[in-house]
Formats: structure tokens, C-alpha cells, sequence
């Protein structure tokens, strides 16, 4: 594995060095699990009391801080400790065996780009299109007339249905679908008729999609997922979404239909949200918050019906409350009985 010098790696970082320059980094690891020869950083103060025990070689960490070892001084350690590991990082992309498997059923109309990969028993249908340096592992299923562009990744069990569109360099991963018929019935007296699913998904350039993720084609039109998303794990996203360009979407997030979020939105864990809403840019909603209405731009709100975040912690502060406040007014109650009835009797008593 590759090896770099203290300074090389300040030079990538644009880092100031404190302590010997010199030294030679061969890995990176968190704080508490490093060894001698490792790189490691530090972006939260709860983790200090570890620079004193690490065994890391040298540590990342922001402009203020300080260590016994030999430091890189960052305006953002995270994102600095990320470039680092990129060089130590092994692409899965140049694991895989060139080529396409023997396997794969292709149809004859397809268009394969330059150097795509295709795994085992895949599946890639009428006039699909396949861009350059494309790689699609083992038992993926490529429906008819799917458009995928170049230097995507899919990883196995993924199915992309008919007619659906992926930009370039996007990742999906294992047992994403991709363009399942959306959720849309009429009643007919008591039966439930289908409503055709007739549009597609569009999913731009720079996505990524985690594990079981489902995203559904739209009614008309498309569903939309706009450039640089990154969607988590067992998300759901229903048919007409549009999701702005840079969201985040974290695991278990789900997205009811014809709802649009705007550029730069955060969906923290378990958010859910009503249809035909707007999220306004660079919103923020807390996990396993319930939306029910539109959120303005630049908002954060949590809370179940959400609301904006500072009242929502104060609502939740006076419910956890409640118990002594019940037992506050009990007491009052029978305060004002015993007074009430300490009332009476000096009534009784002047009337006498």
C-alpha cells in the first residue's frame, strides 16, 4: 500500500504542519482504533481526552487545536481526514474484472458503451443504452429503453425499469429499484383500479442511492432527482417528487407524492412527508419529523405536525413536564376543596 510524507499530505490538505514534517503515513483510522504509522483526525471536542492515548502517528484537527503529536491544522478536519482517505481507499471499480460475463443476456438492440463491465446473470433489455465505463455487477436487471450515461457504478440486485433515465457517474447500490409503479388507485364503489403509471424517473448526474432505496415513477412526466443527491438506505420516494440538486436524504426517509424539495434540503432519519407540500432551499427537517405543510427556504423544524425547531424543542421540554404538572394540579384541586369547604362553615357560622 502506498505511503506519504507528513508534508505531502499538508500540501493536499492545505494544512499548517506543527511537529516533524517528516514522518511517513501509511493508513488512516478513527482516533481510538489508529496505530503507529496512521493518520487520524479530530472534529469533536467530546473526543480530546483520546489525543492523550491514540496511537496515530499524527492527527488532523482545526486551527485551535493542539496535540502531543504531530499535527495538520484545518479549517475542517473532517473534510480534510476524507481527502486523506481517498488516497488510501481502494476503488471498487478497479476490483472488478473487465469485461462482459458470459452470462449477461444483452439484447441486440442495446448500445453498449466503451469499457463497460456487466456482470453474471444480468439482464440488459430492447434498445437500452449503456454509456462509457459503466459498471453493472452481477444480477442486475436493465429494462427496456433505459438510458444510463457514463462512469456509473450499479452495484447487484438492482432493477432499473423501462424507459427510465441515469446521468452520469451515479451510484446505486445493492437492491435499488428504480422506476417502481407509483402508489395511485381510484375507488370504483368499493374496488380499487389502478392508475396507469405512464412516466419515468430521472435521476441526474453525481447521485447516489443506498441499499433498498425505491424510487417511483411518476404518473405522467417524471420523478425527478436532481443533480449531486445523496439518498440513504431504505428510502422511499413517491411518484412526481422532484428533490433539488445537493439534498441530503438520510435512512428511512419517505417522500409522499407530486412534492418538491428545493436545492441543499437535509431530511434527517424517518422524516416523513405529506404530498403536494414544498421544501423550501436549504431547509432542514429533524429525524422523525412529521410534515404536514409547506416548509419555507433557510427553515429547520422537527417535531410531529412539524414545526419550526427552537418551538419544537420548547414543546417537547413542557411535555416532558406534564407528569410533575399533573401531580402540581391535584394538589391545587384538593387545596381548593379544603377551601371551598372551610367556606362553607364559616358561612354556616354567621348564619347561626
Amino acid at each position: 500500500m502506498a505511503s506519504y510524507k507528513l508534508e505531502e499530505l499538508a500540501r493536499l490538505v492545505g494544512g499548517e504542519i506543527i511537529g516533524d514534517r517528516d514522518i511517513t503515513i501509511g493508513g488512516v483510522a478513527g482516533i481510538k482504533e489508529a496505530r503507529e504509522g496512521e493518520i487520524t483526525f479530530l472534529a469533536n471536542s467530546k473526543y480530546d481526552s483520546y489525543l492523550a492515548t491514540t496511537r496515530a502517528s499524527a492527527v488532523i484537527a482545526d486551527r485551535n487545536g493542539g496535540s502531543p503529536k504531530p499535527i495538520i491544522k484545518v479549517s475542517n478536519p473532517y473534510l480534510a481526514f476524507l481527502k486523506v482517505m481517498s488516497l488510501f481507499s481502494v476503488d471498487s471499480s478497479e476490483r472488478r474484472q473487465r469485461g462482459i460475463h458470459a452470462t449477461a443476456i444483452i439484447s441486440t438492440s442495446a448500445k453498449i458503451g466503451a469499457d463497460v463491465s456487466i456482470g453474471a446473470y444480468c439482464y440488459v433489455g430492447e434498445n437500452a443504452m449503456l454509456g462509457s465505463r459503466t459498471t453493472v455487477l452481477p444480477l442486475v436487471c436493465i429494462c427496456d429503453e433505459v438510458k444510463i450515461g457514463e462512469d456509473c457504478f450499479i452495484y447487484p440486485h438492482v432493477t432499473i425499469r423501462e424507459q427510465c433515465e441515469i446521468g452520469n457517474r451515479v451510484i446505486l447500490h445493492a437492491g435499488v429499484v428504480v422506476g417502481s409503479d407509483g402508489f395511485g388507485y381510484a375507488k370504483d364503489g368499493e374496488l380499487n383500479r389502478k392508475i396507469p403509471q405512464i412516466g419515468i424517473v430521472r435521476i441526474e448526474d453525481d447521485v447516489e442511492i443506498g441499499a433498498n432505496a425505491a424510487i417511483d415513477r411518476a404518473t405522467t412526466d417524471a420523478t425527478i432527482i436532481k443533480r449531486g443527491v445523496k439518498i440513504d438506505n431504505l428510502v422511499q420516494i413517491a411518484h412526481n417528487v422532484v428533490v433539488g440538486e445537493d439534498s441530503i436524504l438520510a435512512a428511512q426517509v419517505g417522500i409522499s407524492g407530486s412534492t418538491q424539495l428545493g436545492r441543499n434540503v437535509v431530511l434527517a432519519g424517518q422524516a416523513g412527508l405529506v404530498g403536494h407540500i414544498q421544501i423550501g432551499d436549504n431547509a432542514m427537517v429533524g429525524a422523525q419529523g412529521g410534515v404536514t405543510k409547506s416548509v419555507p427556504a433557510n427553515t429547520k423544524v422537527s417535531g410531529y405536525p412539524a414545526r419550526e425547531h427552537g418551538l419544537a424543542r420548547k414543546i417537547y421540554a413542557l411535555i416532558a413536564r406534564l407528569p410533575d404538572l399533573f401531580k402540581e394540579v391535584g394538589l391545587l384541586e384538593k387545596r381548593v376543596e379544603e377551601l371551598e369547604k372551610g367556606t362553607k362553615v364559616d358561612s354556616s357560622a354567621k348564619d347561626d
